[in-house]
């Protein structure tokens, strides 16, 4: 199993350390991209992070996920750059793994028609910009995966976990953690 990060200046650390970091101990082979012109991008509350490479030298690889972290600024220019939604669109089409957390789903994949017909969820201060809202940590229809915000990043990686390693391993994972499930 393979899944793709991008990421901007911008993009919400918490989050972007969380799925990485729980994807990985799942033994998913995680490819942090960024978007910018350098692998050094600055994330939320000045904390830096370091991406394997540029989204250039992976757009045209194929994953089982691909998942967008928050953060407001980040999340508008993941969803103003025409490879990662284009390339979101075919996961979509293919039905493959797709997902986004915090602001990501109202300001990246709901403006791009890629929540149409899902339920979802993202930071309440964003609801008014999905359809089909739904006041949940973390929710799951089809092949979509959408989280709240940095308070769910573990469940959303979690989940994230299960759907591409199933449940068993999403239990092996979160009892590692120290993760209790409610």
């Amino acid at each position: 199993m393979n899944a793709l990060v991008p990421v901007s200046h911008g993009s919400e650390s918490i989050e972007t350390v969380t799925i990485v970091n729980v994807l990985r101990r799942a033994e998913v082979e995680v490819t942090l991209a960024s978007i910018a012109d350098t692998c050094r991008v600055e994330g939320t509350r000045g904390v830096h992070l370091y991406a394997d490479c540029l989204f250039d030298e992976i757009a045209a690889q194929d994953f089982d996920l691909i998942v967008l972290p928050g953060g407001e600024a980040g999340a508008r220019a993941l969803g103003a750059h025409k490879g990662v939604m284009d390339k979101i669109a075919a996961q979509r089409m293919q039905h493959r793994w797709y997902g986004g957390i915090c602001a990501a789903p109202a300001l990246a994949l709901a403006p791009r028609g890629l929540l149409d017909g899902k339920q979802a969820t993202c930071y309440p201060a964003f609801r008014d910009a999905l359809l089909h809202w739904v006041d949940r940590p973390v929710v799951v229809d089809g092949h979509c995966i959408t989280g709240q915000g940095p308070a769910s990043a573990m469940a959303f990686a979690l989940a994230l976990v299960e759907a591409l390693c199933g449940a068993a391993k999403r239990r092996s994972v979160a009892e590692a953690l120290l993760h209790h499930r409610p």
